[in-house]
């Protein structure tokens, strides 16, 4: 094992998708003296940074900051809003789409859990963690509950174990025509301003996010923007929460404190990161992430493996999933690029564990990053033994030449 305190030479090729790599901009911001978090300075601070996420999440209404995973604010969406027993319809997509069903569970609430049926004759792999949210069986089933039992619609915007980005706006239209008061709640932790995402626009009643992929900081913040109907609900909702309630916590932040300790480093981060993000542009920012998706889709591509999302409209700007031939496995081909390359990638997580590695393009990137992780990539395949149908990095390379950076 490798001694903590030693590296390779050079710089470690950070490209899962999340904890994405984080700029030196941003580490110089995290590593300014403490402040007192009572005092005027930090009201500053925290005024500013709520500002900022609400142009980030573009939305008009509150934003609740925690000091806390993204795992934090999935149950702060739910314990705001639901009582005990409460239905909800969750829409399987993939791995974290399980994991906010299985919180449901462990909260006392009766999640249904609506799945795309069938599997894929190319690889075996469920549908449902090859494609994105089907809306239309979401306003069959709304459809259906004339009793109104379903009190939320629960849905992954930016699916982080698939590589699957979904219509949140074609899933607002879905509750709509179905003339249903459900709650709509999306999680986009791993979309938030890396993918176009519009809570107002939208409809969205809760959006959920955290601080480690697309707003380029380390683990430790999450985020709940929340519409007005949202706030409503938290007034009568009677699962028990303490921590996570969004009353104080939207009281205080608006002048820009908290009702415990936040995490105060890490809100100097991210009023860097807000600054970076909000002066490029968000426009600018979403087609960057695009471009690089282009290019290394088109790399995946030219060495004749399927990428792991099935339907080119919701390809993910973020990561990009990578399918092995079957009776390789992928969990092999990751610790050979790692051991050999000093690069990261990330794994196949639940039912598509062995069968897939995921390839992030977020965070502190840029064009050249790219290519060298696709090169590390390209020669951990074949040192694997996996046959390729040409060069994916040559592939790569033309496309970043075609389509020159804005």
């Amino acid at each position: 094992m490798i001694p903590l305190n030693q590296h390779p030479s050079g710089r470690h090729f950070l490209q899962i998708p999340g904890p994405s790599p984080v700029p030196d901009r941003i580490l110089r911001a995290i590593s300014l003296p403490t402040i007192d978090h009572r005092g005027p300075e930090f009201g500053v601070l925290g005024r500013k940074v709520v500002a900022g996420l609400q142009q980030v999440f573009q939305t008009r209404h509150p934003v609740a900051i925690y000091p806390a995973s993204g795992t934090g604010a999935w149950e702060a969406a739910l314990v705001n809003t639901m009582s005990p027993g409460d239905a909800v319809l969750m829409v399987e997509t993939g791995h974290f789409a399980a994991l906010w069903q299985k919180m449901a569970v462990r909260l006392g609430l009766e999640p249904e859990f609506l799945a795309l049926p069938g599997t894929c004759a190319e690889t075996g792999l469920p549908n449902a963690w090859r494609h994105g949210v089907p809306a239309a069986l979401i306003e069959a089933r709304l459809r259906k509950d004339t009793a109104h039992r379903i009190q939320a619609v629960c849905v992954v915007h930016n699916e982080t174990s698939t590589g699957v980005t979904s219509d949140i706006a074609a899933v607002r239209r879905a509750i709509d025509a179905a003339r249903h008061p459900a709650l709509l709640m999306v999680d986009t932790i791993s979309g938030l301003a890396s993918a176009d995402f519009r809570h107002d626009a939208w409809g969205v009643d809760v959006t959920v996010s955290g601080s480690q992929k697309g707003l380029m900081l380390p683990p430790g913040i999450s985020f709940n923007a929340l519409s007005p109907k949202a706030l409503a609900r938290g007034r009568t909702a009677r699962l028990p929460r303490a921590y996570w309630a969004w009353d104080e916590i939207v009281e205080m932040s608006a002048g820009g404190y908290w009702p415990y300790t936040p995490n105060t480093n890490l809100l100097y981060g991210l009023s860097e990161a807000l600054d970076m993000i909000l002066d490029q542009g968000l426009p600018a920012v979403f087609a960057r992430h695009q471009r690089w998706a282009g290019a290394v889709r088109a790399a995946v591509q030219a060495w004749g493996l399927p990428v792991q999302c099935a339907d080119p409209a919701v390809y993910s700007p973020v990561l990009t999933g990578v399918i092995t031939p079957r009776g390789v496995d992928a969990d092999a081909v990751r610790k050979l690029v790692h051991a050999r390359f000093d690069l990261s990638l990330g794994t196949g997580l639940g039912k598509l564990k062995g069968r897939m590695f995921r390839i992030g393009h977020l965070g502190d990137c840029n064009d050249l990053t790219l290519m060298a992780t696709l090169a590390g990539v390209e020669m951990g395949l074949k040192l694997s033994g996996v046959p390729l149908a040409g060069s994916g990095v040559a592939r790569a390379m033309e496309v970043f030449a075609e389509t020159p950076a804005a």
